[in-house]
């Protein structure tokens, strides 16, 4: 049997104590429901809200998918200074950036290597790092 959506959506949601509203199960059933990870972007994630005839606003999901991310359930991933990716993977790992389909996938980390890194300014520390590899069709 196939696990509902809206169960896998609220226990996601429930994990970070994030409080359930109707528009925040029916985004977090489009992102989490099938069990698989997902890069959107808010008017990605709109036009699927749309298509599947459910009623949330643009605003509504660029304002959930912010608190999302603040509930450590999403990572963004900013792409040409105007473009954000939502991700649900939210471990450390690289990404592709598939500029001719304008679309963002995983890519493997099992050859990714950093000999060094900068040390962070005195008083910071580095939060994450974020690797985007850009491709283009040649």
């Amino acid at each position: 049997m196939k696990p509902d959506p809206q169960i896998l959506g609220r226990k996601w949601l429930e994990s970070k104590n994030v409080r359930t509203t109707k528009q925040r199960l029916v985004l977090a059933a489009m992102l989490v429901g099938d069990g698989k990870n997902r890069h959107v972007t808010a008017e990605s994630l709109f036009e699927a809200v749309s298509n599947a005839e459910e009623s949330v606003s643009l605003a509504t999901i660029y304002n959930t998918l912010r608190l999302f991310c603040e509930a450590e359930l999403l990572n963004e991933i900013t792409i040409e200074g105007n473009t954000s990716y939502f991700d649900t993977r939210t471990d450390q790992h690289p990404h592709f950036y598939w500029e001719d389909k304008r679309e963002l996938t995983d890519a493997p980390t099992e050859t990714l290597r950093f000999d060094s890194i900068p040390k962070p300014p005195k008083g910071t520390e580095i939060s994450r790092i974020d690797v985007v590899l850009r491709l283009r069709n040649t």
